[in-house]
C-alpha cells in the first residue's frame, strides 16, 4: 500500500506492508531512529509520536492508518542544530538519565505545552503517566518541564558550617 505523511514538516511517499507499524516505518523506512521500542505493546511510551496532534504509541499504529497524517518525532525538536527550549531544560535539569525514555518522553510533554503552556504539576504528571522511566525517579523530568515553562523555582542551597 501506498502511503503520504508528512513527518517534521517534510513529505513522505512509501510503500509499506498492511501489518507495517508507524514506529518500524519511521525506524527503518525513514531512518527516523530517534523514536524507540521499549515493549512493543504500547505499555511503556518509548515509542510516542504526535500524530495529528495526538501522542500515540507508534508501536500500536499500523503504517497504512497514518496515510495524510502529520507525525512529529524527537527528530523535529532541534532547530538548525540548537536544541529546543524544553530538550534544553531535560538536559539543564538531569531530566535524562539512560536517554531511552526521554524522545516519548519529550513528545507527551510537547503535546501537553500546546494545550497548557504553563502546567500544574499534576497536569504535568497526567501527561506523562503513559511514559516508563526506570532512571530519573520522574523529579527530574517535572522540574525539566517546569524550567522549561518558567516555573521553576530556584532551589536554595544548603549552607553548612564547617567546624
Amino acid at each position: 500500500m501506498k502511503i503520504h505523511v508528512k513527518v517534521n514538516g517534510k513529505d513522505y511517499t512509501r510503500e509499506v506492508a498492511g501489518n507495517r507499524t508507524l514506529l518500524r516505518f519511521l525506524r527503518e523506512d525513514l531512518g527516523l531512529t530517534g523514536t524507540k521500542e521499549g515493549c512493543g505493546a504500547g505499555e511503556c511510551g518509548a515509542c510516542t509520536v504526535i500524530l495529528n496532534g495526538k501522542t500515540v504509541n507508534s508501536c500500536l499504529v499500523l503504517a497504512p492508518e497514518v496515510d495524510g497524517g502529520v507525525i512529529e518525532t524527537v527528530e523535529g525538536e532541534a532547530k538548525n542544530g540548537k536544541l529546543s527550549k524544553l530538550q534544553e531544560a531535560f538536559h539543564r535539569n538531569h531530566g535524562v538519565q539512560c536517554g531511552f525514555c526521554t524522545p516519548g518522553m519529550l513528545m507527551s510533554v510537547k503535546s501537553l505545552l500546546k494545550i497548557h503552556p504553563k502546567p500544574t504539576v499534576a497536569e504535568i504528571k497526567e501527561a506523562i503517566e503513559g511514559n516508563f522511566c526506570r532512571c530519573t525517579g520522574y523529579q527530574q523530568i517535572i522540574e525539566s518541564v517546569l524550567d522549561a515553562t518558567g516555573q521553576l523555582k530556584p532551589r536554595k542551597e544548603e549552607i553548612r558550617r564547617v567546624r
